[in-house]
């Protein structure tokens, strides 16, 4: 589709130069995942696990508390599915309770919890409702709070912080109709008028959209005398003249959603409420999803947990050939698979929230790997779920109650869940922008020798640079811990764990020789290798999972909290994950790649429309894309705030 008057055209070559731009360019702080990649499995870095301090498990545990009570006796999970709505009364009883402010310091009225508190409360809520967890997440993680706590002035914090913490939803505004994860081409404008700016533009998909006070808004500012210009990140009321909430949209899942499409006609924002300098709303964008991805991971952890609760009692009374469903091998398996991967899934976060409490590591791979496993592997429990429960797993919650049985939601929390794969970067681009962290040190070094607009004198100091990194690097991917028998003893017990830690380890080196072995064969098209670069990433997730496991079952262990059990949970999810290692790094190089390419071509130049025939489209008219010119609008304004 071609670009629309009102929207920047630009180059693939110019589009990754918006992206790159950016990019936290430096690493400042160790990253265990950083290092994973690069062939060093610094376990040193996650064992022992760290702990938060006693202060903040007792004001966490406090809260969670309250939370479990008001979750209980105030939320009507089935009457937010029938009525595709969050009550207005729920809404108000979370703010009462301070949910809004979960993460906001105290000094401005905030509950000031952990990053760990703060997902074990949106792992609580979303097990009732995840369209609450949603609301919840949207306002705290990338809404108004995190970004003004980043990189907000004192005054900005002082104003906006107090009402975020008690009384304001906010959201977060990127995606436009025919923008999604390429914003080099995002078309909202803020053009300097005085003291404010002027805000043109249509935002599409906005999560508390429809019911928020308070948007942190992305735009693009006009490059002049006075200013650089370029993204930019605003802080706009609602409630603002000439913005028009214009549709409240519907989804397969999170029926509860407050989620719609937003236009903007000539608002008038002060200058005062810009976020940053001018050009940064890009990385003020990143920058905040680093953390603020880990609530996505909370509450599939918290989706596994329910999902484990509900095969355990249900497979224990489900009889067939006489005896319960469980122990039949094809049903167990799926068991077996739900538990481990729960507890893997619940290691991966509070391992990576903890350290992201801490501040002593750079997380940003670390949070990505957690959304992007867990994502993934939350929607393979509830269908794993759903095909457990049968017939039963694929009836609606209201049918079931209606003829006499629990009314058990499986097939929604199915639906709920398909949205983690897509929110707050889908996979394939989560993929893309972990595995662009992974070769960072590979660029550093080498990046000039692949650009094709350098000089030879670029790529020959380059190719200098390159060979003293490699001569040092390249040796120490032979041999490690991981081939010494008695590696990691403190991990044998009853169960041994050594053995998968001695297997991450060779894998990180393997992985860690793969990559450079794929740069020397593809060189500057390996950006292009978007197959290769996900399996590269996607067996950097399982050995994170296997190392975050193993770190979580020996901390339950010296604590004596079920750490038998714990260990033999760890174990069972190594045993399962080396298998889809072993497949991954097989399909690193025997794949259907190319022939895939082929048959794209094919598909898209018509070759293969005989194969459509014979069935009917009952899809509407209407364009692909919704025309997104700015100008005033037309429609009612569905802006609902809750007050």
């Amino acid at each position: 589709m071609s670009a629309t008057p009102h929207q920047p055209t630009v180059t693939e070559r110019e589009a990754r130069q918006v992206a790159e731009a950016a990019r936290e360019q430096g690493w400042q702080k160790p990253s265990f995942a950083k290092e994973l990649f690069l062939g060093r499995f610094r376990l040193d870095l996650i064992h022992p696990h760290p702990l938060p301090a006693d202060e903040d498990t007792l004001r966490g545990e406090e809260f969670l508390a309250k939370l479990r009570d008001f979750c209980e006796t105030k939320i009507d999970s089935a009457r937010i599915e029938r009525e595709a709505r969050i009550p207005d009364e729920t809404i108000t009883g979370l703010k009462e309770l301070g949910a809004l402010g979960m993460k906001i310091d105290t000094k401005y009225g905030g509950l000031g919890l952990t990053q760990v508190y703060y997902n074990k409360a949106l792992a609580l809520v979303g097990s009732v409702n995840p369209a609450l967890g949603a609301l919840l997440s949207a306002h705290q993680s990338i809404g108004v709070p995190q970004p003004l706590k980043l990189f907000g002035t004192q005054e900005q914090r002082d104003t906006f912080l107090p009402r975020c913490a008690r009384t304001d939803i906010s959201a977060f505004l990127l995606t436009e109709p025919d923008v999604g994860s390429d914003p080099a081409r995002l078309a909202t404008t803020a053009v300097p008028d005085g003291d404010d700016y002027i805000l043109d533009g249509v935002k599409l998909w906005t999560t508390n959209g429809v019911v928020a006070d308070l948007l942190v808004v992305m735009a693009r500012v006009p490059k002049s005398e006075s200013g650089k210009g370029g993204i930019t990140a605003f802080v706009v009321e609602a409630s603002s003249e000439g913005i028009t909430v214009e549709n409240r949209n519907a989804f397969m899942g999170l029926r509860g959603l407050e989620n719609g499409v937003t236009r903007f006609h000539r608002v008038r924002v002060p200058a005062a409420n810009r976020i940053g300098p001018e050009g940064a709303g890009l990385k003020i964008a990143l920058t905040t999803l680093n953390t603020g991805r880990l609530s996505l991971p909370a509450m599939c952890a918290g989706a596994g947990k329910w999902c484990l609760k509900i095969a355990r009692e249900w497979t224990s009374v489900r009889e067939q050939w006489g005896k319960p469903v469980a122990f039949h091998e094809a049903v167990g398996a799926k068991i077996s698979f739900i538990a481990a991967t729960t507890f893997a899934l619940e290691a991966v976060l509070d391992l990576s929230s903890q350290m992201a409490d801490e501040n002593r590591n750079d997380i940003r791979i670390e949070a990505a790997l957690a959304k992007l496993y867990g994502s993934e592997m939350a929607c393979l429990m509830a269908d794993e779920l759903v095909q457990i429960r049968g017939g039963r797993g694929f009836e609606t919650a209201a049918s079931l109650a209606a003829r006499g049985e629990r009314a058990v939601p499986a097939e929604q929390v199915l639906r709920d869940l398909r949205i983690n794969r897509i929110f707050e970067g889908s996979t394939e681009i989560m993929h893309l922008l972990i595995a662009r962290e992974a070769v960072d040190a590979h660029l550093s070094v080498a990046g000039d020798l692949i650009d094709p607009d350098k000089s030879l004198s670029e790529k020959a100091k380059a190719g200098a640079n390159a060979g003293v990194f490699y001569a040092k690097w390249l040796p120490k991917l032979v041999a490690g811990a991981g081939r010494v028998p008695g590696s990691y003893g403190e991990f044998r017990h009853d169960v041994d764990l050594s053995t998968h830690l001695r297997y991450v380890e060779r894998s990180s080196r393997k992985l860690a020789r793969s990559t450079f072995y794929a740069m020397s064969r593809w060189q500057g098209r390996m950006e292009t290798k978007q197959g290769f670069l996900g399996r590269i990433v996607d067996i950097g997730a399982e050995l994170f999972a296997m190392s975050a496991a193993c770190v979580r079952a020996e901390l339950l262990r010296t604590q004596g909290d079920h750490g038998r059990e714990a260990y033999q949970l760890a174990d069972a999810f190594c045993r399962q994950s080396r298998i889809r290692v072993e497949e991954l790094f097989g399909r690193l190089w025997s794949n259907t790649d190319d022939i895939d390419r082929k048959v794209v071509k094919g598909v898209l130049s018509g070759t293969y429309t005989w194969l459509e025939e014979g069935v009917l489209d009952p899809s509407g008219d209407g364009p692909w894309i919704a025309d997104a010119t700015p100008g005033a609008s037309t429609r009612e304004n569905v802006h609902r705030p809750i007050r």
